[in-house]
């Protein structure tokens, strides 16, 4: 599991179906920013090879993160559709290409909506809302788990293993 007193920058990840939304923290682990909107390469199944997982990797590297915090869409029953089913495949691959910094899926529910409404507050425009609500939900979750990570001295959210898969629900046999 990662270590939550490590001391050094962690980036957090909005997954989309079109952008990637990526915030860093401080090396403290206090305060989450927004760094970057990465255009996504594909949407259906992401690979160590793409742009947008690439770009992730290089921001890894450029503030010497320890870790990457991905943010995992939950209905508001908990249950998991198509979108965290998604968001899950997207961190395996990352966490593949990072390795060995450590990748946590955390719970980012309603991190979106959060982000349209405080950016609308703020009178950023509608339009210029698509430019920066992803890096805006990737700050919330980051911020969400930086906080979670002080507060109760644990890791946030469920640590992503290369490759590691769900177990199946299904009896293989016919």
């Amino acid at each position: 599991m990662p270590n939550p007193r490590e001391r050094g920058a962690r980036l957090g990840v909005d997954v989309g179906s079109v952008r990637v939304g990526v915030a860093v923290s401080d090396p403290d682990g206090i305060l989450a920013t927004p760094v970057a909107t990465v255009a996504r390469t594909s949407e259906a199944a992401p690979a160590p090879g793409d742009s947008d997982v690439e770009a992730i990797a290089q921001l890894v590297e450029e503030h010497s993160a320890v870790g990457v915090v991905v943010g995992l869409p939950r209905s508001l029953s908990g249950g998991e559709g198509p979108a965290a089913a998604r968001a899950r495949r997207y961190a395996a691959v990352v966490a593949a290409r990072i390795a060995p910094v450590w990748v946590c899926l955390v719970d980012e529910r309603l991190t979106s909506v959060d982000a349209h409404r405080t950016l609308r507050e703020s009178g950023v425009a509608g339009r210029r809302q698509r430019a920066v609500v992803d890096q805006a939900a990737a700050v919330l979750i980051l911020q969400t788990a930086l906080d979670t990570e002080r507060s109760t001295g644990s890791s946030p959210g469920e640590r992503v293993g290369p490759g590691r898969r769900k177990p199946r629900t299904k009896d293989a046999s016919p």
